[in-house]
């Protein structure tokens, strides 16, 4: 009996280092007990007093984790600064000017490598510091699952290809998900961060704007006075940095309120809007709907979809690296010394 034991410990280490060196080794909950134990008490504390400071840090957190994981995967891309010939994700059409967060991810860094050197990846802590955000505002937590390891590059093109603009229509959104491993009910879920944050002129003005946006995007405004508040915000010119709540119920708190905006007309992008708008065959409006009605089922669904796009494209095993700054791979700071 013994022999058998021993036999199965054997083929289950021997299974496991083989895809470690593969590099397809599976995210696991509690992956730095051993290695690095306070690892999450870090990044929560970091993130909870960078919240407290600024409350709209949390969705600026949030959003960091969706562009990381939609370029290349979650694998801390959206972090690296221009270098060598490198240009970075930062530059991107949807994040210049827009992306925030980079400063307390580098705080959170720099305390993990004093505690544990070159241990905790930049990856993973964009995937803990979205959860804590989350947590923060009042929505659900969650296991995350760990063990991603930094990317060596960035990709400047895929930033501006593959993350959804504000502006997109239905078929887009549905095709932008698709291509990262994501179903419609992943897109309705994850489009439910919109219950926190707010978003620039720049990224709203043509939907209070543009006389032919029914037409182009296939839905007919349904409050009139939620529009000229918006103008007043936002002028036909200038004014790009401008902001306004995408949830202009309960802008600073993680609910289910977006969903009732979308059903009553009051979905700030034009992105949001077609979500309710354009789905003729009611495939997407039965989320709304649902999720409208019932916050917990809502909760339940956007933990599934969290967990789900943070396994996207990871690097694992002997993959990439743990970069000891974030704004750079450890080559580059290697050759500065």
């Amino acid at each position: 009996m013994k022999s058998v034991q021993v036999l199965f410990l054997v083929l289950f280490l021997t299974n496991t280092s083989l895809r470690l060196l593969r590099g397809d080794a599976p995210l696991i909950l509690d992956y730095y007990k051993e290695t690095c134990p306070h690892a999450e008490d870090i990044v929560r504390r970091i993130v909870e007093i960078a919240v407290l400071k600024d409350p709209r840090m949390a969705a600026s957190l949030l959003r960091l984790h969706f562009h990381d994981c939609f370029v290349m995967g979650c694998d801390g891309s959206v972090l690296l600064d221009n270098y060598g010939g490198m240009l970075s994700e930062k530059q991107a059409g949807p994040n210049l000017n827009s992306l925030r967060g980079f400063e307390v991810i580098d705080e959170i860094k720099y305390v993990l490598e004093d505690a544990c050197p070159a241990t905790v990846s930049c990856a993973d802590i964009l995937a803990l510091a979205a959860r804590d955000a989350v947590v923060l505002r009042g929505g659900p937590g969650w296991g995350v699952d760990l063990g991603r390891r930094d990317s060596l590059t960035a990709s400047f093109n895929g930033a501006n290809q593959f993350i959804p603009a504000p502006n997109s229509t239905l078929d887009t959104l549905i095709a932008n998900f698709q291509q990262q491993g994501l179903d419609i009910g992943d897109l309705v879920a994850l489009s439910g961060s919109h219950t926190l944050g707010k978003a620039r002129c720049l990224s709203f003005r043509q939907r209070i704007y543009d006389n032919n946006v029914e037409e182009k995007f296939g839905y007919h405004e349904r409050d009139e006075h939620y529009i000229k508040s918006l103008r007043s915000l936002c002028p036909q010119s200038g004014g790009n940095n401008v902001l306004a709540p995408l949830d202009l119920v309960t802008p600073a708190r993680f609910d289910n309120h977006y969903f009732i905006n979308l059903i009553e007309g009051r979905g700030l992008l034009i992105s949001d809007n077609v979500l309710f708008d354009q789905d003729l065959h009611w495939e997407i409006r039965k989320h709304v709907f649902a999720y409208a009605a019932n916050q917990d089922y809502f909760f339940e669904s956007f933990v599934n979809s969290m967990i789900k796009m943070g396994n996207i494209n990871v690097l694992t095993g002997v993959n990439g690296e743990i970069r000891r700054n974030c704004r750079y791979a450890n080559s580059y700071t290697n050759g500065k010394k």
